[in-house]
């Protein structure tokens, strides 16, 4: 199955600062030559409010490069396969996709599973991809899988701006809930590595299931041991589940929820009461109205953020990463047509001041999200704003 397809946009898209990326090279003799059309596959879950958004924000931005005529004769089409959160799905569609020779690149959506499981495949059929998965899914060294990339935090960067805030705050102790899957279980390590470093004792901590709807009792227990901190690694419903049970049981410390909780600009009401305060580890681009526009990418930031909203009504903080992938491919594209190895070569080192911040890939580094791209954000009045 294919998500809907979005209607075209017609306005014109930001410049991308992406080094190289003007000036055209030779492909003749290559896939992609002027006139065709190029593919970028996604594989997301429809179901996901979380691919959703990644699927809206890639056509959104597809729609923007096209109608710019950035890349000539070129057009970019978005192909998408539906994995329903199976990682054998994910891998079937890999396959399809890396089969393709319209296909110049795959974007992998929130399925860290389907991201770990569809890599050998991605790296075998040689076709650069980019998983916007919360995990840490791209292994070291990445010389074993030289064409998977990944744009996203990274979980010792979250976790290290999480405990650099409790520090200031001195914060005697913490709690920790986590997903007990991949990107939990992960950030739960990273976070509990951080917080040895800052001398900060745990005085809990509890994994729940990922799909899980009642969370009641694992964040009872944790509040049971009077921590100053509840610190939350979960994705935006559990996160919200979260904050209503530790309000529910009467809990008045202090609530961290790490980047994987970023979900729309304005927060549900029936989660606003008990979300106020609370801060989240994010990208600036979440509370984007804060920001001025002092340079060029933080003026694109401002204007992707009101393109998005112009056209979908509100904003996903997750967007922007899809967007930036797009615009990743679309640089190495514009260079050398489809040709999946230089389109490779192209993205490992590619350096630009994104829509979700810095980001610097380089054949050591193929997870390229910079630290600095990380802020904290809080929630007030159902919104969430820069906390400085």
């Amino acid at each position: 199955m294919r998500l809907p397809r979005l209607a075209t946009a017609t306005i014109v898209a930001s410049t991308l600062l992406v080094s190289g990326l003007a000036g055209c090279t030779s492909d003749d003799g290559k896939s992609g030559s002027d006139g065709d059309t190029v593919v970028i596959a996604a594989d997301l879950n429809n179901s996901s409010t979380v691919d959703t958004a990644y699927g809206r924000a890639l056509q959104l931005r597809i729609d923007q490069i096209n109608a710019s005529g950035r890349l000539g004769g070129r057009k970019l089409e978005l192909h998408t396969q539906d994995n329903r959160g199976d990682a054998t799905a994910s891998l079937r569609n890999a396959s399809t996709f890396a089969d393709d020779p319209s296909v110049a690149a795959v974007v992998f959506g929130s399925c860290d599973e389907c991201s770990v499981g569809a890599a050998k495949t991605i790296n075998d059929k040689k076709i650069p991809a980019i998983a916007l998965a919360d995990a840490d899914v791209v292994p070291t060294p990445v010389t074993d899988q030289p064409y998977f990339f990944k744009l996203g935090p990274n979980s010792a960067d979250s976790a290290a701006a999480m405990v650099t805030e409790l520090s200031r705050l001195k914060v005697a102790n913490v709690a920790i809930l986590h997903t007990d899957d991949l990107y939990g279980r992960g950030g739960n390590l990273a976070l509990t590595a951080e917080l040895g470093k800052a001398a900060i004792p745990v005085s809990g901590t509890r994994a729940v299931k990922a799909s899980a709807t009642d969370i009641t009792q694992a964040v009872g227990t944790l509040i049971d041991a009077k921590p100053a901190a509840l610190l939350v690694l979960a994705g935006p419903d559990q996160a919200a589940l979260a904050a209503k049970s530790a309000k529910s049981a009467g809990f008045s410390g202090r609530v961290f929820f790490d980047a994987a909780a970023a979900s729309d600009m304005f927060i549900p009401n029936d989660s606003a009461a008990a979300t106020n305060n609370t801060t989240m580890v994010f990208t600036q681009i979440l509370a984007i109205d804060d920001v001025i526009a002092t340079t060029p990418a933080k003026a694109a930031r401002k204007q992707w953020f009101r393109d998005y909203v112009s056209r979908y009504g509100s904003y996903s903080g997750v967007a922007s990463f899809a967007a930036d992938a797009v615009d990743l491919i679309t640089a190495a594209i514009s260079r050398v047509g489809g040709n999946r190895e230089e389109i490779r070569a192209i993205i490992e080192t590619s350096q630009t001041d994104g829509l979700s911040g810095p980001i610097r890939l380089t054949p050591a580094n193929h997870s390229g999200l910079m630290p600095q791209a990380l802020t904290l954000l809080v929630a007030r009045a159902g919104r969430w704003r820069l906390a400085s």
